[in-house]
């Protein structure tokens, strides 16, 4: 070899130091790249009260249950309840329902609800500021708002006309599923915060209350307590009570009327409540009687099931035609295409001592006809988007305004109203943060989720159930919301699996330690989308390169 010869020190294909070369970045090849992003898990969406369900569970999953509770309390103040009497549409949202059982987010909120009341663990108020609030109602929707009040720092005054604080919370859902202890427990932490609760106080002039008390804003949310009642032909001989009564009356312990065979006449969860109440009572029979079919009774199903348990007859497609000595006359309904069933004109006959009519509830909002600017429709206050009614200062929410009568919707409505009464009071306007895109099932890479079937919570025996007011449903242990907790799948939030760091093709992704999840090294990603298609929870997204 000549000395002139060249050396060749590296391969032929590779010609420039190693990174330099521009066959090496891959990215140029693209049409589509991936990003991260947080999309709404179903859960969290599906909650009227707006809590962040996906992060509490994650604190529960890690057996962190004091930090998973204050995550609840960032927008819910009554867990204990809630865990209680909500319907949980968030597990009616679930994506882990499309693998195998939802995730048991209600029995995992009343656990951590009963840990804080266990432990007493406690909420500061905010700093104050000298603004002070009113509030007519000391219900789910009164209370939350003056928890979320006291946190902002502002001085909180409930009126309430009933003789203990709870609104329908106490005089509307019977012992068995609300108890009294966890009740004022809850009430009692909000008090605790310095929140005053005036009771046994009607308030029938708004205007000059808030004078005279030198309130700044008012948030006014009293419950739907005025009782609907139809027209039945009665010769007067069998009692016609009203649900709303009957278990107002039993909660003041006041004495029974529901004796003999006592016929309820609604297919609502009220008039469940009633009926389950009379058979604790000591009704011979109890019997249900529903408008509708039972595929369309307003009832939820468990609450059904369990009244049946309970020996409940239930009799749908039914209406009370007339009532004539002991005897109650039913006619017989015919399901149809259309929304209400049609008369048959066949009849048949029971027996019953006591009718309790429980077909709804209105709210009474005569004490607003003073309020110049507060517009009424059909017994409901109108609201704007920020809870405001057309008088300064003046706010409205829960049963009295359009929305679905739920606890949880009032609780939401609580922290609603309080979040846009700050801003008011701070002489500004509340901007809520805008929603990411929900996360739906198809979104997800479910192979990677194990089966884990969903723990039940124990149920008291029937006998026991029929002969008082002890609590039906039982509660999970600390490995058992431990458990739950970990069944769910992290739906649109990455949890740092490093399934896309694993299987990237073109070592395009770094890690950024504990906590703080990935990026994209979008010179060396193709766009293959293995990442995408990978991900088990749904936080890469595909999208066009000109975007």
């Amino acid at each position: 070899m000549s000395s002139d010869a060249v050396v060749q020190s590296k391969p032929f294909a590779i010609t420039l130091d190693v990174g330099s070369s521009l066959l090496n970045k891959t990215g140029s090849w693209r049409t589509e790249r991936p990003v991260y992003l947080d999309r709404l898990p179903p859960c969290n969406n599906a909650c009227p009260a707006g809590e962040n369900i996906q992060a509490w569970l994650g604190y529960a999953e890690e057996g962190d249950y004091e930090a998973a509770w204050r995550q609840i309390m960032e927008d819910n103040p009554l867990p204990a309840i809630m865990g209680r009497v909500c319907y949980h549409p968030c597990e009616g949202a679930c994506n882990r329902e499309g693998l195998d059982e939802a995730v048991g987010i209600n029995s995992v909120e009343r656990f951590l609800g009963d840990q804080a009341l266990k432990y007493g663990w406690q909420v500061e108020p905010g700093t104050a500021t000298g603004q002070r609030v009113m509030i007519v109602g000391a219900g789910p929707a009164g209370l939350s708002a003056a928890y979320h009040l006291r946190r902002f720092g502002h001085a909180v005054t409930i009126f309430d006309a009933n003789p203990q604080a709870g609104g329908m919370l106490r005089y509307g859902i019977p012992k068995y599923r609300m108890p009294r202890e966890k009740l004022r427990a809850e009430i009692a932490r909000i008090e605790a915060m310095g929140v005053e609760i005036q009771l046994d106080t009607q308030i029938d002039d708004v205007l000059s209350t808030k004078q005279a008390g030198r309130f700044d804003a008012v948030f006014l949310c009293i419950g739907a307590q005025l009782p609907r009642r139809l027209e039945i032909v009665s010769d007067e001989k069998i009692q016609m009570l009203d649900a709303v009564v009957v278990l107002r009356d039993t909660e003041l312990d006041n004495p029974s009327k529901l004796k003999g065979h006592v016929v309820v006449y609604g297919g609502g969860n009220t008039a469940v409540d009633v009926a389950r109440t009379a058979i604790r009572m000591g009704a011979i029979s109890t019997t249900l009687i529903v408008f509708e079919a039972r595929e369309h009774m307003p009832a939820h199903a468990f609450e059904i099931e369990e009244a049946l348990e309970e020996g409940v007859i239930l009799k749908c497609l039914r209406s009370i035609k007339q009532v004539d000595g002991g005897s109650v006359t039913l006619e017989r309904m015919r399901a149809t295409n259309e929304r209400w069933p049609e008369p048959t004109g066949e009849f048949e006959s029971i027996k019953g001592d006591v009718i309790v009519q429980a077909i709804g509830q209105d709210t009474d909002v005569g004490f607003l006809q003073n309020l110049s600017g507060v517009e009424t429709r059909d017994g409901i206050a109108q609201v704007n988007s920020a809870m405001r009614t057309g008088a300064e200062g003046i706010y409205a929410g829960g049963d009295m305004v359009p929305s679905i009568r739920t606890v949880t919707a009032a609780i939401g409505h609580g922290k609603k109203a309080a979040r846009n009464i700050d801003a008011y009071l701070r002489g500004e306007k509340y901007i809520p943060l805008e929603k990411h895109e929900v996360v739906g099932f198809d979104m997800l890479n479910t192979w990677y989720y194990t089966d884990a079937p969903r723990t039940v919570r124990p149920m008291l025996d029937v006998v026991r159930r029929k002969t008082g007011f002890a609590e039906v449903v039982g509660d999970l242990d600390a490995d058992n919301a431990a458990f739950e907790a970990r069944r769910c799948m992290s739906c649109g939030n990455c949890f740092e699996c490093d399934n896309c760091y694993g299987v990237c093709p073109d070592n395009a992704i770094t890690k950024l330690g504990p906590g703080k999840r990935f990026e994209f090294k979008y010179d060396y990603c193709k766009g293959c989308s293995i990442c995408t298609t990978e991900c088990p929870c749904g936080a890469i997204k595909m999208v066009p390169e000109d975007i």
